[in-house]
């Protein structure tokens, strides 16, 4: 008792209570009637509550648990809020007069219903009825105010949900805090930050929606003054396409939106500014930032759901985009007008280079857009398309690239809009399920028809068509290719990157469809006539002296070619497969013929150092950049009349070719050559340095005395059949001869040696047949013993033959003298193996 006495006493017992005030929170469940009354009473709507539990401190109220504010049958089953724990602090001055009154709701976590009924009407609209009907004070009510007051009523981190009818949307307000109150006797007030997102996506970045707003007392919900502020910030475009429309389109960008609602809702004023920062397609850097900005006002009727007034300003540069009209989104009607004045076209092409790829960076554009537009649709006709009327045109446009520098000036591009019809196809196109564009009865722009300087004297006609699912383009007349691919490039068209000098006749078409950013398509018909073009890894220009090429969606047909390269010329056709990522990934299938192909015309057009590197190293070669036919795969047949091989001469080539990154086939190669046909397979490898080459085939009835013509000397005549098989690596000719590894199965029959005489005969020496195997190896032949069968006898053959022509050979036969065979092929001394009597004859 003492301690309880003394001022350290007091203070712990003042803090315990304070702690049991705080700590201990004692059942009231008899004042739960009361207290369900009252929240019903304030809201106007049945309320249940599932515990009440008291508290003390830090003010005098109760904890609610399973809090539930039931809905208007009219509107559902469905509570439209309800929460599982929520704090009721008590109005004090209440508790003074012997009455229990709420001042303010305090809501954990809740979940609140947005209901639609078939009707029209929202479920919130009978609360603000309600407030409106209902004598209550306002929430900051004087202690003398004997009326019950509107308690203060707020949410943390709560769900707002919205529902037509009996079936919950899929759109929602998450993360919502959120709070109402009546601001004074006959005003409410109502404030709300919550992230908008959906139940069937997984979105983050839909930024932030904040709404702060009031309204005022009236018998009418129509006549309701009301004054609302709304601000949308923090939302990336992609993740707001998929949140508004199920899928993210593409688009990036940080969009901003804020508006005014004043007035009443059968006449409401509405004032909204919209702006996009940084946006571009997703796939496309935005540097500098772009910004889209407009400014929208209006005045919109709940009565007869009209939007009238509506003015809309964007301005760019010195000039602006105007809508103005009206429209009434349920019947779907609307009467609108765009006006485009002064509109630069540079910012027009800033806007395509982020939604279009390949659109070069260093365009700059001159010239001025004026347009006016109108689209109508009356009322009760929302069955039918709606009317496009209007144009405009484009003036002095000028359009400049540094890089390429090239240049497009043009005075003057019309363009109309109007309603229905088709986009014009051509018929490869539209017979594509793929790549046609149907625009049956859509509204649509027709541009043109324009001159365009390509080039040649006369200009190319340009005409075209585009509407919301794609566009179509017609470009005809004569043009000079270089400036058709650089035209081609400084508008954002895929076009090849070799310089091309030359005319062409062409009807292209250019169009696409706008869904999932595809590629324009360019299909039509060249004439090429007297086309210089330089191709990757070459030292000279190919010259196509004329040829014809049809453009489909998924190739490059180009038939009645003339070209050369180098002093060869070639005729034939090419299909070449268009969208390939990589020249690789398709195959190009040829069909070529030369009357007259020369090896040695080739290596200046592939050599860096023309006569110092053999024609084929540009295939291997390190120090340049890939070349062209490096990287591609081509499939095909090539025949020529005739071939040079340095001196060798063949006729009638015929093989089927296949180039695959840097791999070389040649099967079923055959030719008339020495007088004999040759059939065999050949393959090289230019992926490894130095290339291998490897092959094998045969040689039928081969005029020896045309090898001996090849080489410069008469030492042999007759016919042969050759089997053979080789292999070497190399790039000159010596490494290929001193790396060399090949067999030879040697067949030759009614011959001569002029040059060799044995002893005791007195004529060159015959051969009536010879049957051997020649292995090639470290540079010489070494001839396996073989059959030699000569009017004199049967001998067996076997020595060494260099490929400097250095002989040692010996014939030999049972029981008889033999010889040996030295010096060189041209000057062969033969000597007797057996007895040094036996004499030897050198004819001259």
């Amino acid at each position: 008792m003492r301690f309880l006495r003394s001022r350290r006493g007091q203070v712990v017992t003042g803090i315990v209570l304070v702690l049991a005030l705080f700590l201990i929170r004692p059942g009231a469940q008899r004042l739960r009637t009361r207290i369900v009354r009252s929240i019903s009473l304030a809201l106007g709507r049945p309320v249940d509550v599932g515990s009440v539990t008291l508290r003390l401190l830090p003010q005098p109220g109760f904890d609610l648990e399973n809090f539930v504010v039931h809905e208007d049958p009219e509107f559902g089953a469905e509570p439209v809020l309800q929460s599982s724990d929520v704090v009721a602090t008590v109005r004090v001055s209440s508790l003074l007069r012997g009455r229990l009154e709420i001042a303010r709701l305090s809501l954990t976590e809740p979940s609140l219903n947005l209901v639609r009924n078939n009707e029209g009407r929202w479920n919130l609209e009978k609360l603000v009825e309600r407030a409106a009907s209902t004598a209550v004070a306002p929430t900051a009510k004087t202690s003398g105010e004997v009326r019950p007051g509107f308690p203060y009523i707020e949410a943390d981190h709560g769900r707002i949900n919205v529902k037509f009818g009996q079936e919950k949307k899929s759109y929602t307000l998450t993360e919502a805090n959120f709070a109402l109150w009546q601001g004074s006797e006959n005003a409410w007030g109502i404030r709300l930050k919550a992230q908008p997102t959906r139940t069937d996506f997984n979105l983050s970045d839909t930024g932030r929606l904040a709404v702060d707003g009031s309204w005022q007392r009236s018998a009418s919900l129509h006549e309701t003054p009301v004054q609302f502020t709304v601000q949308w910030e923090g939302a990336q475009l992609g993740q707001v396409t998929k949140l508004t429309l199920g899928q993210d389109k593409g688009w990036r960008g940080a969009v901003r939106l804020s508006a005014t609602l004043t007035g009443t809702p059968k006449d409401l004023q509405v004032n909204t500014d919209a702006s996009i920062e940084d946006f571009r397609r997703y796939d496309i850097s935005g540097d500098p930032a772009l910004r889209l900005a407009a400014r929208c006002s209006g005045r919109y009727s709940t009565t007869d759901h009209v939007l009238s007034a509506l003015a809309c300003r964007a301005p760019v540069g010195d000039g602006e985009i105007a809508l103005s009209g009206s429209l009434a989104p349920s019947p779907g009607a609307y009467d609108l007008t765009m006006l485009v004045r002064s509109l630069p076209i540079q910012p027009l092409v800033e806007f395509a280079r982020r939604v279009k790829k390949n659109v070069p960076t260093d365009i700059i554009a001159a010239g001025k857009m004026d347009a006016n537009v109108t689209l109508r649709r009356k009322p009760g006709t929302s069955g039918m398309a709606p009317v496009w009327q209007g144009g405009g045109e484009v003036l002095a446009l000028n359009i400049r690239s540094p890089i390429t520098s090239t240049r497009i000036v043009l005075d003057k591009i019309p363009f109309s809009v109007s309603s229905g019809g088709d986009l014009e196809l051509n018929q490869r196109t539209a017979g594509s399920r793929r790549s046609a564009i149907f625009a049956r009865n859509e509204a649509r722009v027709e541009v043109g028809p324009f001159n365009l300087a390509l080039g040649r004297p006369a200009n190319a006609t340009v005409r075209g068509q585009f509407s919301r699912s794609g566009y179509n383009f017609l470009v005809q007349g004569d043009v000079e290719v270089q400036r058709l691919l650089e035209v081609a490039r400084t508008i954002g068209l895929p076009a090849p990157q070799p310089v091309a000098n030359g005319e062409a006749r062409i009807s292209l078409h250019v169009g696409g469809g706008w869904a999932g950013f595809a590629a324009p398509s360019v299909t039509g018909t060249a004439q090429l006539i007297s086309v210089h073009t330089r191709v990757r890894g070459l030292n000279k220009p190919v010259e196509i002296a004329s040829a014809s090429i049809e453009l489909t969606p998924s190739s490059a047909e180009v038939r009645k070619l003339t070209a050369s390269a180098a002093g060869n010329t070639f005729r034939g056709s090419l299909t070449i497969p268009r969208q390939c990522d990589t020249p690789r990934a398709c195959v190009i299938r040829f069909d070529l013929h030369a009357d007259e192909f020369v090896t040695d015309n080739v290596s200046s057009l592939v050599n860096a150092v023309p006569g110092k590197q053999p024609w084929y190293r540009f295939l291997s070669s390190p120090a340049q950049p890939r070349p062209y036919l490096a990287s591609i795969h081509a499939v095909g047949k090539l025949t020529a009349g005739r071939v040079l091989i340095h001196n060798l001469v063949a006729n009638r080539i015929s093989a089927e070719v296949e180039l695959e990154q840097g791999r070389l086939q040649l099967s079923n190669l055959r030719a008339e050559v020495l007088g004999g046909r040759h059939a065999g397979e050949w393959q090289v490898d230019f992926t490894v340095n130095p290339p291998a080459y490897r092959g094998h085939g045969t040689l039928e009835k081969v005029a020896l005395g045309q090898v001996a013509e090849a080489m410069h000397d008469p030492w042999i005549t007759g016919t042969a059949n050759v089997e053979y098989r080789a292999a070497t690596l190399g790039w000159t000719r010596t490494e290929l001869l001193s790396h060399a590894d090949a067999s030879f199965q040697v067949e030759a029959r009614d011959g001569s040696l002029p040059h060799l005489t044995l002893a005791g005969e007195s004529s060159p020496l015959r051969v009536n047949r010879f049957t051997g195997q020649l292995l090639l190896r470290a540079g010489r032949f070494e001839i396996e013993p073989g059959k030699l069968q000569t009017p004199g006898g049967i001998y067996q053959l076997s020595g060494t033959a260099s490929l400097g022509r250095v002989l040692d050979i010996k014939l030999s036969r049972d029981g008889a003298r033999g010889f040996n065979i030295t010096g060189t092929l041209n000057q062969p001394r033969v000597t007797l193996s057996t007895t040094p009597e036996t004499q030897a004859a050198l004819k001259p």
